[in-house]
């Protein structure tokens, strides 16, 4: 089934850039298949910005492995809680967990877990930096795990400076996105996929994963 583009939803609270005004206009796309993942593309516009490529994607359960840290949650500009806990390990590290990611999503993760039901201005979330793995991968140890049950995913693809790229990003489907699809947030991590980055993540072309049910 095609995705629907006439339904509303809620927005998303954790977007940290003003809401974008103007109407959305969404267009589906077929339906398509690759192994275990099934993907409905769609694309979003709205009007007075750039346009938002999404896609849904059915998701086997799957694991993230990495360095998790609790953090403050700040809305706005590079998260200095975040950024002590990068630059705390040396670039050989990363390389290590790259290579260990086997399945979507790709590249070095930035993962948000156990948010603030109100995503407050400096209430503690876990944090963690690393790969996504299929469940039967031996892990080294010394990293921390995050387990993430089959489910479904909106992927919001972007490409630019970070973090104001994937702020604007986030505020898009926030205004639109949401609104005009059959789709709400379930519980669940948000992952901000770079396959393509600096180790910082200042800048990035990447993937926002959102898990999303049925509205």
């Amino acid at each position: 089934m095609l995705p629907s583009c006439g339904r509303a939803g809620p927005d998303h609270p954790t977007s940290s850039a003003p809401l974008l005004s103007g109407a959305a206009r969404c267009t589906a796309t077929r339906v398509e298949s690759d192994g275990d993942l099934t993907i409905s593309v769609l694309r979003l516009t709205v009007e007075g910005s750039e346009h938002v490529d999404t896609r849904i994607v059915d998701h086997p359960e799957f694991r993230l492995v990495g360095h998790a840290a609790r953090v403050r949650l700040v809305h706005h500009g590079i998260n200095p809680h975040i950024q002590r806990h990068i630059t705390a390990r040396p670039t050989e590290e990363y390389l290590r967990l790259k290579a260990l990611g086997n399945t979507e999503p790709s590249g070095l993760l930035a993962v948000s877990d156990d948010l603030d039901p109100d995503y407050a201005e400096g209430s503690e979330l876990t944090y963690l930096h690393g790969v996504a793995v299929s469940p039967g991968t031996p892990v080294p140890g010394g990293l921390d795990i995050i387990e993430v049950s089959a489910g479904r995913w909106v992927v919001i693809r972007t490409t630019g400076p970070h973090p104001q790229t994937l702020q604007n990003a986030w505020s898009t489907v926030a205004a639109a996105w949401f609104l005009s699809n059959p789709w709400r947030l379930r519980p669940g991590p948000e992952i901000v996929a770079a396959p393509e980055s600096t180790n910082d993540f200042t800048t990035a072309t990447g993937e926002i994963w959102l898990p999303v049910e049925p509205a």
